[in-house]
């Protein structure tokens, strides 16, 4: 089973990549970098999480983390990058 989950995750980064070099507004900004002497790269981490349905994280026999425990886990930086992209975590 984790073959398949290494394979569909590879698929994920590749649809990710495939997205942001083919978008035209992405382009369009970079030439304008361009246009003004400059040139631009782009660096972007993403995180693919994933769990089992059924409460349980795979391989783990732990159950998911609780909003209770990643609130004690979050640091004021945390706190403020998440309200930066607009999520509120209600806890």
């Amino acid at each position: 089973m984790e073959s398949r989950l290494n394979t569909l995750t590879q698929r994920m980064v590749r649809a990710i990549d495939e997205s942001l070099s083919t978008s035209p507004a992405i382009a369009q900004v970079i030439k304008e970098f361009r246009a003004e002497g400059y040139d631009a790269l782009l660096v972007l981490e993403a995180t693919i999480g994933f769990s089992k349905r059924g409460g349980k994280n795979p391989g783990t026999g732990q159950p998911r983390v609780n909003h209770k425990t990643l609130d004690a886990n979050l640091t004021e930086q945390d706190q403020e990058f998440l309200k930066s992209l607009c999520i509120k975590l209600d806890i």
